[in-house]
């Protein structure tokens, strides 16, 4: 079973950090930001293959954003255009900081559990995903 939960951020808050508190408030081990849109006045991406995020001062729109979130780690990503239509995407860092709002869907999923877990493979802290036992 899936729970909607509509969210809309303030001017001044932190994307990253406003959505870093959402599983523990709610109670639940999992949950996926399905979309969001809004404005940053500044936004921090971590893009494919780099350690350091790109800082984009000034206004920007949020066209996408998705990711799972777990009580030991969250994966968002973020597509923003700037004031000329350039469009940019990668990983949500802190420092996302809403410039008019953020409106936010996130689906709780009470009947499991996200954790991040070392991959062999990918060398990256990857989802894992567990049935809760009812």
């Amino acid at each position: 079973m899936m729970r909607a939960l509509p969210l809309r951020l303030a001017p001044g808050q932190d994307l990253r950090a406003a959505l870093d508190g959402i599983i523990a408030e709610h109670g639940v081990d999992a949950a996926f930001v399905l979309q969001g849109i809004g404005s940053l006045s500044v936004a921090r991406i971590r893009c494919a293959g780099r350690d350091d995020a790109l800082e984009l001062h000034g206004d920007t729109e949020i066209l996408t954003l998705a990711g799972t979130l777990a009580a030991d780690g969250m994966h968002l990503h973020i597509s923003v255009a700037d004031a000329q239509g350039q469009v940019l995407g990668g990983h949500v860092e802190r420092g996302c900081i809403v410039r008019t709002t953020a409106e936010i869907l996130v689906a709780l999923l009470p009947d499991y559990r996200f954790r991040r877990v070392q991959d062999a493979a990918s060398g990256y802290r990857e989802l894992l995903v567990e049935e809760k036992k009812r």
